[in-house]
């Protein structure tokens, strides 16, 4: 059974299946978390048994809130889910608004509240394998020009976030020197 996410019918904000809510392409609410360290961002390749967008590389974390959950819980509760990792201060980066067909007949048409939370090098990440296949830490450069000439190894969500978004979620990092180079 799926979740029920808050989506809007008829100009209504109200609790829909989320499967239900994909296919019908319904606006949605969704939170979508970036973690740095210094000029890296933690991106994660989601497990090959998620219903859309398998084994494609994502930003950190990323999911709908529950119909009663704030924003800011959801983020905190999706990054332990997936990752392990609890405790951050995160910080409200900014709202973006797409549309992307993520295959399988499925469509997200997002509201993203978008988080950041600087860290430690010391991060200790405990992935879930039914959600996270593998994480890496790339600079932010770096991750741009595999995504340019790789992109459909990348979610649609983090593409768009990378091409018009970069500023606002990134700041003064998203002018860095690409050091790093995704290898998988």
């Amino acid at each position: 059974m799926s979740a029920l996410i808050p989506a809007w019918e008829n100009g209504v904000l109200q609790p829909i299946d989320k499967m239900d809510v994909h296919r019908r392409g319904l606006r949605h609410k969704a939170i979508s978390v970036f973690v740095t360290e210094g000029d890296r961002v933690l991106i994660q390749r989601r497990a090959l048994s998620k219903y859309h967008t398998p084994g494609l590389w994502a930003n950190t974390c990323c999911t709908h809130p529950h119909w009663d959950e704030s924003d800011l819980d959801c983020a905190g509760r999706r990054l332990r889910e997936e990752l392990g990792i609890t405790g951050l201060a995160l910080r409200h980066a900014g709202e973006i608004e797409y549309r992307a067909d993520v295959g399988a007949g499925l469509i997200e048409h997002e509201l993203v509240q978008v988080y950041t939370a600087r860290v430690m090098p010391d991060l200790s990440i405990t992935p879930n394998p039914d959600e996270v296949a593998d994480t890496d830490w790339i600079n932010l450069p770096a991750l741009r020009a595999v995504v340019e000439r790789v992109p459909e190894r990348f979610t649609p969500w983090l593409r768009i976030y990378l091409a018009k978004h970069l500023g606002m979620i990134f700041g003064a990092h998203s002018a860095a020197k690409p050091h790093h180079a995704l290898t998988n």
